[in-house]
């Protein structure tokens, strides 16, 4: 029996507006339970408010009381990726007609297929909605995770890559801010790219957030931002902002005519500051234009700051734990790609045709053997992973 099999499909997709909003407000209620950070709340409830639309539209079925099975899940793979066919053209299995009610309903872009990353989260939202309400999830059945990676293989094999944005590290960070030279405009774009992204790599949504009452002065060298809410023990959650970061939002501040309201805000001609604030797109407008002013190539956008600031930590040897405590990240896994990216830069096993009487070569007798900085649960939870990073840290290769 195929995976996809086991339920029959909606003859004519309809959409009962109402009763969607309704079941998909019930289903995302366990995060808010679970006290699911903001950012991950929204995110997440999108993710579930897309699921219970396709669900009934494909199914006629509510998300709710019961656990989904494997074949539905199995369906909504194959409906949102595209599909290779023998002719060499490409597919995939959402009937038109709902695909039309999604985009007009606002929950799809555009027509077509979705992004293998967008699939994913989809589906990591689903398993997390599964676990929480005690349930075994759809998602972890063999056949789905299978169905999956055959998914991916076959898109890699047709040259569809899975997109990830250029990583802003340090070196074109650096060629941004050299373009933030004029005047008024360039104050605001450097200390908004300085403060993202030494900040812990702060999502577009958490930076246009920012409110003048976030901003305190530690000392004369030293900022304090206050991102949203508090965190789980109702602790406000305050990230530091040191050396050039500190430097340009003093800059910024003091140009900035106003005592309270977004921190960061548009711009009009002659270098007005305005009383709006940026938008979340706005940000990632900034990030292309200054890399389009630096000459960088690459796919540039506002998480280029965050995933640069992974992967510039772990190239700078911060410990795994330290950036987790910046960055928010409660999950190894999730980190784990940029850090152990960010590692392979200076590990031996990259400059193996490197003269091997060269100081330069690593000394493994010698070579430091550092803690991660993690938490025991951590070990406990990542253990393989663990290991394969101490390893890189003492002994300078796996």
């Amino acid at each position: 029996m195929k995976i996809t099999d086991q339920l029959p499909k909606v003859g004519k997709a309809e959409l009962n507006p109402h009763l969607l909003a309704l079941h998909a407000q019930e289903a995302a209620a366990v995060f808010f339970t679970a006290g699911v950070a903001d950012n991950t709340l929204r995110s997440y409830c999108s993710a579930l408010a897309y699921w219970s639309t396709w669900l009934q539209l494909r199914y006629g079925q509510v998300l709710g009381d019961a656990p989904l099975t494997a074949s539905i899940a199995g369906q909504f793979v194959l409906d949102h990726l595209v599909l290779p066919l023998e002719n060499g053209c490409w597919t995939h299995l959402l009937p038109p007609d709902i695909d039309a009610i999604l985009v007009a309903a606002g929950f799809k872009a555009k027509l077509g297929p979705l992004a293998f990353n967008t699939v994913s989260h989809r589906l990591t939202v689903l398993c997390q909605w599964h676990r929480l309400n005690n349930w075994d999830s759809p998602t972890d059945t063999r056949a789905l995770k299978t169905l999956l990676a055959e998914a991916r293989k076959s898109q890699s094999r047709q040259g569809v890559a899975v997109r990830k944005k250029t990583a802003a590290v340090l070196e074109p960070l650096q060629a941004m801010l050299a373009t933030c030279t004029d005047g008024v405009l360039g104050l605001r774009d450097r200390a908004l790219l300085l403060l993202a992204w030494s900040g812990g790599g702060r999502r577009r949504s958490e930076v246009v957030a920012l409110q003048l009452s976030d901003v305190r002065r530690l000392d004369a060298d030293t900022w304090l931002f206050a991102l949203g809410g508090t965190d789980t023990d109702g602790v406000r959650r305050e990230k530091p902002l040191r050396g050039p970061a500190a430097k340009a939002l003093t800059e910024w501040l003091a140009v900035l005519p106003a005592e309270s309201g977004p921190l960061f805000r548009r711009m009009y001609r002659g270098g007005k500051v305005g009383k709006k604030g940026l938008s979340a797109d706005q940000v990632a407008r900034i990030v292309q234009h200054r890399a389009k002013l630096a000459g960088l190539e690459g796919d540039w956008a506002a998480h280029s700051l965050r995933s640069g600031f992974f992967t510039e930590a772990s190239r700078q040897g911060v410990h795994l734990g330290e950036i987790m405590a910046m960055t928010e990240h409660r999950s190894v896994s999730s980190i784990m790609g940029y850090y152990q990216n960010g590692l392979l830069v200076n590990s031996p096993a990259t400059n193996l045709l490197s003269d091997p009487l060269s100081d330069e070569k690593i000394n493994v007798a010698t070579a430091p053997n550092r803690d991660t900085g993690l938490p025991a649960e951590y070990v406990e939870q990542e253990d393989w992973d663990l290991a394969i990073i101490k390893k890189f840290e003492s002994h300078g290769s796996p």
